[in-house]
């Protein structure tokens, strides 16, 4: 072993481990954000049922999540929460953020693989999605995993030829398992080994690995087909969802940083080695759901997250490669000092000159800073679409004891649901059967004939309405749905109204309606981005019998 090799296996090791500690202070950083939001509550809830009940709901609705509901079980108990509900996606963020790290150590060198773990760590999607109860920042770190693995059976790996491919095989099958999209990243690392020229022999073990996770997928696949009225808000992505994507890549989404950043991914693109592992996985998996989803809309960033991490290694290399071009044009410089011929460039120690490394490590440093306000709004309940603790707190203090309420629709069950002091002592009068009980998300309702029996019991009721169920251009196709609708439109008339996070609450009395309702100056302004409407199968045949907390 060459003097060299300890020195260079330690820069690889830091390289690998300051990203990941990077990612995961910022990922702690304001990880309490006071509230839940719709998905992270659907996950507390579902997490909470027992494993028949999980294994009932995801063969009714939820196949696609139902690994990661599992995974989350077993999780929540050690100390129920938002912070234990969202740490497995800091510490998934700060694993991606190592691997990443470890990738460009491996196809180019130690530094470019600190600069790429710390640009990961620091890029606001990466932070967004690290401080979600969702299951997308572990697809990230297990395609980053198998990329990784993918690139140690190129290079040969230690031992028998199929001791590197059952690893890969088992890491992109729980990938693909935790959410089915992720075997995207297969097109992307099918096109790395093309680009790479591998012989016959890697093709046909990584034929072998990826035809087992594909016969592991075929039953979500399968189940997962029928239910896909859950991504049925979703519409063909437009010129400005490409846009959104490109400047949600980089550190900085604007300005300066940005433009540096696309410049340099633009030279990496010359650093062979690197480029043929980015690049594939930063594109292929976003334009191929693109283009499937302008006939069948299935794209949403985040089921791409996990292409991201092709960005910050293209950049980092192409950081590399002004590095050297700055170093011949020093050693072509008349009267420079030629270095000795005896000592070829490629033994010099990769920390030999610790001032590049530092103007690297400088450079992401100010790229955090220039989009540290993206950053700090994340902290905020505010940044997510709704915040279910602000509208259950806000009708612990306006709502009273016995009164009744009405969810418009459905999927507003779930404030009630994961904040129930909120809501004590209140009637949920559409609700026929639990969500645990009937295998649903947020409960069975009542028909129609049922809700308005019982509508026309009370003299008033409160509604908490989704935005866009409140205007008149929202036709929904369920009965009850309509039926709630009808009913308070015409026999109540509004009295008092309160938003909070594009969560309407208000009150309904019986009578004739009057211009508008009474407004408090107390009211916040809705949310600009409200949550997409969301259905739940509503049974035909019934037995009545109100639901109360």
């Amino acid at each position: 072993m060459t003097s060299g090799q300890p020195s260079r296996t330690t820069a690889g090791v830091v390289a690998v481990v300051v990203p990941a500690v990077v990612m995961l202070a910022a990922g702690l950083w304001g990880l309490d954000r006071g509230g839940m939001w719709g998905d992270e509550s659907v996950t507390f809830l579902v997490a909470w049922r027992t494993v028949p009940q999980i294994w009932r709901l995801v063969h009714e609705v939820d196949a696609v999540h139902g690994l990661y509901y599992l995974f989350m079980h077993a999780v929540l108990p050690v100390h129920p929460g938002e912070v234990v509900l969202r740490l497995p996606s800091v510490c998934a963020a700060a694993a991606t953020a190592a691997l990443v790290a470890a990738l460009g150590v491996r196809l180019a060198r130690p530094r470019v693989g600190l600069w790429a773990g710390l640009l990961y760590a620091v890029t606001p999607l990466t932070g967004h999605y690290a401080q979600e109860g969702r299951s997308y920042a572990l697809v990230a770190a297990g395609v980053a995993g198998a990329t990784l693995l993918l690139v140690r059976a190129m290079d040969g790996g230690p031992g028998r030829p199929g001791a590197v491919w059952w690893p890969y095989g088992c890491v992109l099958a729980v990938t693909c398992l935790l959410h089915e999209l992720a075997v995207l990243a297969v097109c992307a690392h099918a096109a790395t080994l093309a680009l790479a020229r591998v012989p016959r022999a890697v093709w046909s073990g990584w034929a072998r690995a990826v035809g087992v996770a594909g016969v592991v997928l075929l039953p979500l696949v399968w189940v997962s087909q029928g239910q896909s009225g859950q991504v049925g808000w979703l519409v063909a992505p437009g010129w400005d969802r490409v846009e959104r994507l490109v400047r949600s890549l980089f550190a900085g989404p604007t300005g300066a940083v940005f433009w540096v950043s696309v410049l340099l991914l633009v030279g990496g693109l010359g650093a062979r080695r690197v480029a043929v592992v980015a690049c594939p996985l930063l594109v292929l998996p976003p334009v191929i759901l693109m283009g499937v989803s302008q006939v069948r809309p299935l794209y949403h960033d985040r089921y791409v997250l996990y292409a991201l991490a092709g960005a910050p290694l293209l950049v980092a290399a192409g950081a590399e490669r002004v590095v050297a071009g700055v170093g011949r044009l020093r050693e072509l410089r008349p009267g420079a000092r030629r270095p000795p011929r005896r000592r070829p460039p490629c033994r010099r120690l990769p920390y030999r000159r610790p001032v590049v490394v530092l103007a690297g490590v400088l450079a992401v440093a100010f790229a955090f800073l220039q989009s540290f306000a993206l950053h700090l709004d994340d902290r905020s309940p505010d940044h997510r679409p709704d915040n279910l603790a602000a509208v259950a707190d806000l009708a612990a203090r306006r709502v009273r004891p016995g009164d009744p309420v009405l969810f418009l629709p459905s999927v507003g069950r779930l404030a009630a649901l994961t904040y129930p002091r909120g809501f004590r002592r209140t009637w949920d009068i559409a609700l026929e059967e639990s969500g645990s009980r009937s295998g649903t998300l947020w409960g069975r309702e009542t028909g129609p004939g049922e809700l308005r029996r019982r509508l026309a019991s009370v003299d008033r009721v409160w509604v908490v309405a989704e935005p866009y169920a409140l205007t008149s251009r929202w036709s929904p196709g369920d009965p009850t749905e309509r039926a709630k609708l009808t009913v308070v439109k015409e026999q109540f008339s509004p009295h008092e109204e309160y938003v909070r996070r594009g969560v309407t609450l208000r009150l309904y009395l019986r009578g004739t309606p009057v211009s508008e309702p009474s407004t408090p100056s107390m009211v916040a302004p809705a949310s600009p981005t409200p949550r997409p409407p969301m259905t739940a199968p509503v049974s035909p045949t019934v037995r009545p019998r109100p639901g109360r907390w």
